[in-house]
């Protein structure tokens, strides 16, 4: 009789050897962190050119994902996370050369796959969209999605069985690159007047990078398979009450005067004030459907967030850490959001 030994964790989890594409920025330092913590063997595929110097008790293999990947061919791992595709060629690159290595491999996707985000609570079920063009590999804002769509077909396709598809909502907390909820925190702790976006009734979405990584390695974990909406917080949370949450981590840190503004869609537009960038978590209502995505599937299996104090705090904290001499890439400016609040004013001053 063969004798199996698995190995297991101080909590009991099985061990795996993690492949992970990338690793180093964002979700993947995250699920790197996590993977490390809990004892999982990680190596890291990438070209070493973001945070090379992070994780040295990991094994680093430096290359790139569009190139040769023989490197890959030659090993074998349980898993392969792949936080970091979004064409699908390159990710068809990828999973075909792992196909006959590991049994598993998860793909971090996006909400933004969807075709229609005009109706609330969107589910797995919902039809993606689609691009005239697939030949095209140029990731814009309209592209975005409908790559996604094309990429997790790709790993489907290699990996009909063993195919884990995340489609995270908006991705926040420390370490953020993009800067749109970290706008947020940080201007509200500089309190002052300040512009609060169309409607406050409105449903607003995100998962703190730290749960969605403690999720997904649930699930890598235990095996699991299939498409997932991933995103939070627990229960409904309006963009009023996000604000809110803002504002009470702004005066527990100090900030004495706080005073928000609701503008309305139709006058935010007309200034051209951009939504999601300039106005992260606003959205026009007619796509209400991105901020208020259904996500009963992954709450079943465990899914969870932290409060969103926690990650509103955590997130200025961060942000703090770093040079505030350097431009952030969302948010509006001070001198345009001053502009625009005085013109509000004299549009509403009686006559």
């Amino acid at each position: 009789m063969v004798k199996v030994y698995i190995k297991l964790n101080e909590d009991g989890r099985m061990l795996m050897k993690i492949l992970i594409i990338g690793g180093t920025k964002f979700l993947g330092r995250h699920l790197t962190q996590i993977a490390l913590e809990r004892g999982h063997e990680v190596t890291l595929f990438n070209r070493g050119q973001t945070n090379p110097d992070l994780f040295p008790q990991a094994e680093r293999l430096i290359g790139d994902r569009d190139g040769d990947l023989s490197q890959l061919a030659e090993r074998h791992w349980d898993v392969c996370i792949d936080p970091s595709g979004y064409v699908p060629r390159i990710v068809r690159k990828s999973a075909q050369t792992l196909a006959k290595s590991i049994k598993h491999y998860t793909f971090i996707s996006s909400i933004s796959v969807y075709n229609d985000f005009s109706q609330s609570t969107i589910d797995e079920t919902f039809d993606v969209a689609k691009l005239e063009d697939e030949s095209i590999e140029e990731v814009t804002g309209e592209s975005y999605g409908p790559l996604k769509a094309l990429c997790e077909q790709e790993v489907l396709n290699s990996f009909p069985e063993g195919a884990l598809i995340v489609r995270p909502g908006l991705i926040v907390g420390p370490y953020d690159p993009t800067d749109r909820f970290t706008y947020w925190p940080s201007r509200v702790v500089l309190g002052g007047e300040i512009i609060a976006p169309g409607d406050p009734n409105s449903s607003v979405q995100f998962i703190d990078v730290r749960d969605l990584a403690l999720w997904i390695l649930d699930m890598i974990e235990n095996r699991v398979t299939g498409t997932y909406n991933v995103t939070g917080p627990d229960s409904l949370l309006t963009m009023g009450q996000f604000l809110e949450a803002c504002s009470s981590v702004a005066t527990d840190m100090g900030t004495p005067d706080i005073q928000l503004h609701w503008l309305e869609e139709e006058f935010l537009v007309e200034k051209q004030v951009g939504y999601w960038t300039e106005m992260p978590l606003w959205i026009p209502a007619t796509m209400k459907g991105m901020l208020s995505a259904d996500c009963s599937k992954a709450k079943q299996l465990g899914l969870s967030t932290r409060p969103i104090t926690d990650t509103i705090r955590d997130t200025f904290l961060w942000d703090q850490s770093r040079d505030q001499a350097e431009e952030r890439k969302a948010g509006l400016s001070r001198e345009k959001e001053h502009r625009v609040l005085e013109e509000w004013k004299a549009s509403v001053a009686p006559q």
